[in-house]
């Protein structure tokens, strides 16, 4: 197991480009980043590259929604711009989510869709778009991970929102270029049974993410049972990345020695 850090969460005190070094000075050399389209990758990428670190994930937070067929245009388009960011600055895996969310009044919330489509219409549309996708996919080094999103914080309908669809999503195409990330933070959020899913889910997740529940901060600090969690992946044999999307409590530094000491790599 390697951890990968996120530049969004940690040393959040200074320019995103001035927290590349910091994170390499814990040793931190897989480094996440979120809504690409706002940061400045080629300056992040330079960093990476100058530290040898690099540049693990990030997503378009403008996509839209693969579950509206009023916006099949829209996903194939970004996805297009999304894979030629990813070549040119290194960016290995590229997150796939079911639907687009963007902030209102500081707020998560889903974008609205152009139609009242069904619950089956809309995973049907996701499905027939992925399989496009992947076309584009495929030219590529990149690989794309997808995620469940909960819906406890963000509001509006959020269609894979559960680890168990998101799964079925990527069996259904069984690609090497379309994974899952298991969220302990959203899965926690949206169902529980962590272990449960780690158990069913084995095989297709390339990422555990453990951000703690409910403060989103690390191990230790909030309800999951992160040893336990350890153990398990131990006993699977799961040798992926370990994401740490959280916000520290105290230090950097400080939470980083946690997550060693309660989910250690």
């Amino acid at each position: 197991m390697e951890y990968t850090g996120y530049l969004d969460f940690w040393f959040r005190d200074r320019p995103i480009v001035e927290r590349v070094e910091p994170m390499v000075q814990l040793g931190l050399r897989r480094l996440d980043v979120w809504f690409w389209r706002q940061q400045p990758m080629a300056a992040i990428a330079a960093e990476c590259r100058r530290l040898g670190a690099v540049l693990n994930s990030a997503f378009d937070d403008d996509m839209g929604n693969l579950t509206d067929p009023g916006d099949n245009e829209l996903t194939l388009r970004t996805w297009n711009e999304s894979l030629e960011m990813a070549v040119q600055h290194g960016v290995e895996h590229l997150f796939l989510f079911s639907n687009q969310v963007d902030l209102v009044n500081g707020a998560p919330w889903i974008r609205r869709l152009s139609s009242n489509y069904t619950p089956a219409e809309q995973y049907a549309n996701c499905l027939r778009q992925t399989e496009r996708i992947l076309k584009l996919v495929e030219q590529t080094p990149v690989t794309i991970w997808v995620e469940a999103l909960n819906e406890f914080h963000i509001k509006g309908g959020i269609l894979v929102h559960n680890h168990d669809l998101a799964a079925d999503w990527v069996r259904r195409f069984n690609h090497p270029k379309l994974r899952l990330v298991f969220d302990c933070y959203h899965q926690q959020r949206d169902g529980g049974n962590l272990i449960w899913g780690l158990e069913q889910y084995a095989g297709l997740y390339d990422a555990v993410h453990v951000g703690d529940v409910p403060t989103r901060q690390e191990p230790g600090t909030g309800e999951i049972n992160f040893p336990n969690l350890h153990r398990k992946l131990r006993e699977l044999k799961y040798a992926g990345y370990v994401g740490l999307e959280f916000y520290p409590s105290t230090t950097e530094a400080e939470a980083l020695e946690r997550v060693k000491a309660l989910f250690p790599c």
